[in-house]
Formats: structure tokens, C-alpha cells, sequence
């Protein structure tokens, strides 16, 4: 029976405390320990503990040694594994491959808590520590690297995790029914490999194990040495791949690795929206574990925001949620939305504004297929480019319906949308925009046109900028006629495929002409799975074939930065270079448009300064040093070469 309003225990003593003498599953994450269905640990650990199995939280463990890993003695049923809600190589570097200053799922921000590829090291570990427990790797960083991919970080491409890992199973995509599913078969006896029929698992055959045959219902993808080998491979894999992605008529994917194959089964179907009610509703606290006497950032974003649907039909290609949370939208019951904000109402440490009510985007709510016999072949990877289908439900009515009723809540004083908006969705509904600006905007609202330049968008799969431009005129009337005075934050994307310096002088050209100074800037990271990815490592368009241009070098890339915010004097030697270069000196001047003084202003000239004499204080420090080891390995002793 579920322990109501307790934390799942994250120590022996707290397991004891239970009048437990050991556990089910032990859930390793590479994030402290939040009891928030944001935090996965949480919700899954939640909704085994409902179904009566005891769940242990190994949460940020010392890999160096597999000690945290016996914390709750031998598991009964299973380790499952996830490196956190991130990827750990994005958790841990920015674009430019430097290491990141803080980690916003960790305690007070600190680095150094989790290791470089937290997958494969604590799945490792679970093997030393218990030889034979099974080992189920899942979250974000092995979903998107269950088969061969293109790694950023090292410049390779890499095999599935599943080799590396030595998993016994991937669990891809939202867990929530697959966690439960295995555990229940493990309880009955079964094994890991009783297990290979489950949708949304993905699982390596030895080398003596046939995999299932090409057929309507399995397809074969190019083999781990093909695309490794050729770039026309990778371009046909990825693909193949994206195009298996509706779990209503995805195929099982076959990939060889040498003489192994990997396997991946389709998705999981969407749940149901009253098993959607039941996830939100369990027993969390909404509270970080009391061990912990820093704040967690992450929290703090999200302590008071509510999640009211997953998943997202916009394909975005540099966008990893489709991936994970699928193209179908589950959204919760108004009720059960209402039911949370009620219980938010009541704390008497809410301070009364909702920071949030959205999701992976603020009004896909209740939006799907209007077609269930057109959504059951459909393998459209955008259900909004480059045209919205005209079989895509897209009212907003149950969306402000909810909105009207969540800002009547006993205790709640403002509802804010700080999602992503959809542009081109909300700019379809005159009601919602008067909703929405009347009642849940705080002053600014997010948005992301993330370009300007048709190509580029087109390669983002984003709508035409012209459609920024119109929600942007409907924003602003219908603030004024609100009586408020309210801006848009417009998010933008530097070094993305197809974009190069020419393109970023045109976007800071409209910046300029439209007085937007962003103060944060996205730098397009590689993830692994995406299609902007693979359109990054081969200069062509996975869907198309057609080539495009790709800014791999640090110095271009850099560059690109620079003129998004060319308005900061310490870019104003790199935004006067690259205007010299691509021939426009008349951006260069006093004049209206342009983008830089003729000369240079007294903080450009001392911010390049500092640059040169670090610079050389680098060079100086480094001279005659050894080289640094790679990764994120805090603590890591000195590699030796090993006597042949």
C-alpha cells in the first residue's frame, strides 16, 4: 500500500524506516531528488510505489566506486537508470564544448555531481555491484542514443548505448507504462529477454540471435559500420528512423552492429487522458528531498507551474521533445488541472501567481487529429509545416476555457503562460489571443520565431517569418486594447544549419529596425537523434537530399553569436569583421540601420584588451603542460599508459 505524503526513501535508514528489509526497483538519476512529476525519478517512482512495488531513489551517486549502488542491498526486480531530465553532455557543455558553470538540476547549481555519458558508467556500476540484477537504461540521453548517432562532443559517430551500456533494455520515450509493465513481469518471473515483444524498448541480440526479417511490419536501417563509414548511410538512416515514429503504424527497426543486431520496437501508444489524471494525481510532495540544504534551480522554475498536457505535433528539426514525448498530444481532464491548482490555493506558502500553465507548448491543449483513419497512416513529421494539415484540430476553446476557470481558484491571484507560444496556432484564435493578453501575460511573453531567413526555417521546419510578424501586430492591439502595456521576448537561434554570417546579418538588421536587444542568445547544439543533427554532420537534408550550408567552426560560430547581439560592445570587433567580409560596410556608421558606430566604442576597446592579456595568460599558464583528460571526470587520476 502507497506511504502517502512521504518522500521514497534515498537511504538504507530511510528504507528501515518504512519497515522495509529491502526494495523492488532501485531508480539511479544523475538529478537531485525532487518529488515534482517534473522531475522523472518522481513520476515514475510514484507510479510504481502505486502499484504497490517499493521503489529506492540512488540519486546523484559517487560512480567512482559501485558502493551507492548496494545502498539498498540486492534489488528484487531491477535497476533502472537515466543520467537525469538532461542529456548529460548538454548538462555539462555549452556549444562552444566548454564546460558549463553550474548545473540546474543539482544542488545549489554545483558541477562535477553527475559523469560525462551518466548513462554507461552507472549502468556499469549496477552490474559490479550486483551481478545479474537486470539493468534498464531510459530517460532523455538513452532514448536518443538507443541506435547509432552522431556524437558532438567527440565528432563520431557513436554505436547504440545499448553496446556501450551493456543494458539489458532501453526504455524510450514516456516511461510511465513500460516502467510499470516490466516491473510487473519481473515480479511474475519473467526475464529481460521474455520482454522484448513491449513497445517502447529497444534491446541488442547477441551475435548467434537472428533479429526478425525485413518485412510490412520490421525494416531494416544501414548498419552501424554504413553509416559510420558513409555520410549517404547516416542521411538514409536518420530518415528511416523519423519516419517510424507514429506509434500507430511505426515498424520495428532493425540496425546492425557488426554481427549484433539492435533492435528498436515501436513507440508506446498514447495513454489514455484519465491514466494521464491518474501520473498527475499521485501523492507528491512538490518538494525537493529535505537532505538537501541548497536550492535546486531547476525547482525554483518550475515549484509553481502546473503541466497540462505532452507531446508536440510542430517537428521542430532541432527539437528533441517530438522524439521523446511523441506527435500526439495527451492532455489532463480540466478537473484534474483544477483539482492541483486548488490544492497550490490552499498551501499557505503559495504566494498566489501560477508561474506556468502549459507544457512542451502553451496551447496545444486538446489539439489532435480530427482524422482517426487519416492519423492511423499519416507519417507526416510536422503537423504545421510547411502548412498547418487541414486535419489538425485546432481550436483553442478547451484551452481558454481552462484558463478562465484555473484564474478563479480560491488562492490563485495570476495564471502566467510562460510555455513557448505557437504562433501560428494562437494567431488563428482572436479569443485566445484577448485571453491570453488580457489575463496571462506578466508584463513579457516568450516567443520563438528563432530566425528570419525563409531557408533557414524551412531547414528548422518553422513557419514563415511573416507569421511572427502578424502575431506580433495582433499582441500588440490586443494589448492596447486591454489597456496594457506588454512586450514580446523573441527567441533566436545562431549557427543552425543554413544559417551562415549573411543570414545573421539580415536577422540583426530586423532586430535593430525593431529595437529587440536579446538578452539570451541559443546557440544550436547537436543533440543526437535530431534531424538538424544529422543535416549538421553531412550538409544535407535527411527528408531531401538537398545540401546546406553548416557553420562547424567554433570561429563561425562565434561570429554568428556576435551579430544577435551585436549591440554589446565586446562584439564589436567580430560584428565589424564579418560586415567587411560579406560586403556591408553600410551597416557600419551613424545611420539608422546600422548596426555598429564607425569607431569602435571605449568598453569594445577594453573588453579586447582583457581578451588579449587572458590570452596570454592562458598561453603562459599552459606552456609545456600536459594536455588535460577529456570528458567531465572530476578527481580523475592521471591516465598511464598500459605496458604492452
Amino acid at each position: 500500500m502507497a506511504v502517502q505524503n512521504l518522500f521514497l526513501p534515498t537511504s538504507r535508514e530511510e528504507m528501515v524506516q518504512r519497515g522495509w528489509d529491502g526494495v523492488d526497483v532501485v531508480f539511479v538519476t544523475g538529478d537531485a531528488y525532487v518529488d515534482h512529476y517534473s522531475f522523472a525519478m518522481a513520476i515514475l517512482g510514484r507510479v510504481l510505489e502505486a502499484a504497490g512495488f517499493r521503489v529506492g531513489i540512488l540519486s546523484q551517486p559517487d560512480w567512482r566506486s559501485c558502493e551507492p549502488w548496494k545502498t539498498f542491498g540486492r534489488p528484487n526486480l531491477f535497476f533502472a537508470i537515466s543520467a537525469g531530465n538532461m542529456d548529460s553532455m548538454i548538462n555539462h557543455y555549452t556549444a562552444n564544448r566548454k564546460y558549463r558553470n553550474d548545473d540546474a538540476y543539482s544542488p545549489g547549481g554545483r558541477i562535477g555531481l553527475r559523469p560525462d555519458r551518466a548513462t554507461m558508467p552507472y549502468c556499469q556500476r549496477a552490474r559490479e555491484a550486483f551481478p545479474g540484477v537486470p539493468v534498464i537504461a531510459g530517460g532523455v540521453e538513452a532514448s536518443l542514443r538507443r541506435l547509432a548517432h552522431y556524437d558532438y562532443w567527440s565528432d563520431t559517430v557513436k554505436p547504440s548505448i545499448l553496446l556501450d551500456s551493456k543494458a539489458d533494455l532501453v526504455a524510450y520515450g514516456m516511461g510511465e507504462e513500460t516502467i510499470l509493465e516490466l516491473a510487473r513481469r519481473f515480479k511474475a518471473g519473467q526475464t529481460a529477454k521474455d520482454m522484448r515483444d513491449l513497445r517502447g524498448v529497444a534491446y541488442a541480440l547477441g551475435a548467434s540471435e537472428m533479429p526478425p526479417a525485413a518485412s510490412d511490419t520490421v525494416r531494416h536501417i544501414p548498419s552501424f559500420e554504413a553509416v559510420k563509414g558513409s555520410k549517404d548511410d547516416f542521411l538514409k538512416a536518420t530518415a528511416a528512423i523519423h519516419h517510424e515514429t507514429n506509434p500507430l503504424n511505426a515498424r520495428t527497426i532493425v540496425q546492425y552492429h557488426d554481427r549484433r543486431a539492435v533492435v528498436q520496437n515501436p513507440p508506446q501508444l498514447p495513454v489514455s487522458k484519465e491514466r494521464m489524471d491518474w501520473y498527475f494525481g499521485l501523492p507528491y510532495t512538490r518538494l525537493p528531498h529535505p537532505r538537501y540544504r541548497d536550492p535546486i534551480p531547476a525547482y525554483e522554475v518550475i515549484r509553481d507551474s502546473v503541466t497540462i498536457m505532452r507531446g508536440c505535433f510542430g517537428g521542430c528539426t532541432f527539437c528533441s521533445i517530438t522524439t521523446h514525448q511523441g506527435r500526439t498530444i495527451v492532455s489532463r481532464s480540466q478537473e484534474s488541472v483544477l483539482a492541483e491548482l486548488e490544492t497550490m490555493g490552499a498551501d499557505p506558502k503559495f504566494k498566489g501567481t501560477v508561474s506556468d500553465i502549459g507544457g512542451p507548448t502553451a496551447n496545444m491543449y486538446e489539439m489532435r487529429c480530427t482524422k482517426p483513419e487519416v492519423e492511423k497512416i499519416c507519417r507526416r513529421l510536422s503537423c504545421v509545416h510547411p502548412t498547418i494539415c487541414k486535419c489538425l484540430g485546432t481550436s483553442h476553446g478547451p484551452l481558454v476555457d481552462l484558463m478562465k476557470k484555473a484564474r478563479a481558484v480560491p488562492g490563485v491571484k495570476k495564471v502566467v503562460v510562460a510555455s513557448g507560444i505557437r504562433m501560428d496556432l494562437a494567431r488563428l484564435s482572436p479569443e485566445y489571443m484577448s485571453e491570453l493578453t488580457r489575463h496571462h501575460v506578466g508584463g513579457r511573453l516568450k516567443v520563438a520565431p528563432e530566425h528570419t531567413d525563409p531557408g533557414v526555417l524551412n531547414a528548422m521546419k518553422k513557419p514563415t517569418h511573416d507569421t511572427f510578424e502578424d502575431f506580433a501586430d495582433k499582441f500588440k492591439r490586443e494589448s492596447e486594447k486591454a489597456g496594457k502595456k506588454q512586450y514580446l521576448v523573441p527567441y533566436f537561434i545562431s549557427s543552425h544549419p543554413g544559417s551562415t554570417a549573411k543570414e545573421m546579418i539580415e536577422l540583426a538588421v530586423f532586430l535593430k529596425r525593431n529595437g529587440y536587444k536579446p538578452d539570451q542568445v541559443q546557440d544550436f547544439i547537436p543533440a543526437p537523434f535530431d534531424v538538424a543533427t544529422a543535416m549538421y554532420y553531412t550538409g544535407r537534408d535527411p527528408m531531401t537530399g538537398a545540401e546546406i550550408k553548416v557553420a562547424k567552426g567554433m570561429r563561425d560560430r562565434k561570429v554568428q553569436r556576435a551579430l544577435l547581439q551585436f549591440f554589446q560592445p565586446r562584439n564589436y570587433f567580430e560584428v565589424r569583421e564579418a560586415l567587411i567580409q560579406n560586403g556591408r560596410r553600410d551597416l557600419i556608421g551613424e545611420g539608422c540601420d546600422c548596426l555598429i558606430p564607425s569607431n569602435p566604442p571605449k568598453e569594445a576597446l577594453e573588453a579586447r584588451r582583457e581578451r588579449a592579456n587572458r590570452d596570454l595568460e592562458d598561453h603562459v599558464h599552459s606552456k609545456d603542460m600536459p594536455k588535460p583528460s577529456k570528458g567531465y571526470r572530476p578527481a580523475r587520476p592521471s591516465a598511464k599508459r598500459r605496458p604492452r
